[in-house]
C-alpha cells in the first residue's frame, strides 16, 4: 500500500531533525519503503510518499519521530490506478 505521510515539523526543530536524519538515518522499520519526498519551502512540513503492508508498519516508523514532528498518515492510490479501477466498476 502506498502512504503519504504529512509531516509537521515542531517548531525551531528544522535543524534537529535533519541532524537526526543524518546521524540515524530514516530508522525504517522491515517492510516500510521510502519512495521519495517534498519539503514546504518554509520548511514547516514534509511530504513522504512510503510503501508498507499496512498503516501499522507506517506507525512503527514515526515512533522514531514522533517527539519532534507531527504526522498525519494518509493512503493513496496512483491516479492512473484509480481511473483503472473507475473504468472498471461502471
Amino acid at each position: 500500500m502506498l502512504f503519504m505521510v504529512i509531516e509537521t515539523y515542531a517548531k525551531g526543530k528544522v535543524e534537529e531533525i535533519y541532524a537526526r536524519l543524518a546521524e540515524r538515518g530514516r530508522m525504517l522499520p522491515d517492510g516500510v519503503a521510502y519512495i521519495d519526498s517534498w519539503v514546504a519551502a518554509d520548511r514547516s512540513r514534509c511530504y513522504q510518499l512510503m510503501e508498507a503492508p499496512e498503516e501499522r508498519s507506517i506507525l512503527k516508523w514515526t515512533r522514531s519521530w514522533d517527539d519532534l514532528v507531527a504526522f498525519e498518515i494518509v493512503p493513496v492510490v496512483l491516479s492512473l490506478e484509480m481511473q483503472v479501477r473507475l473504468k472498471t466498476s461502471v
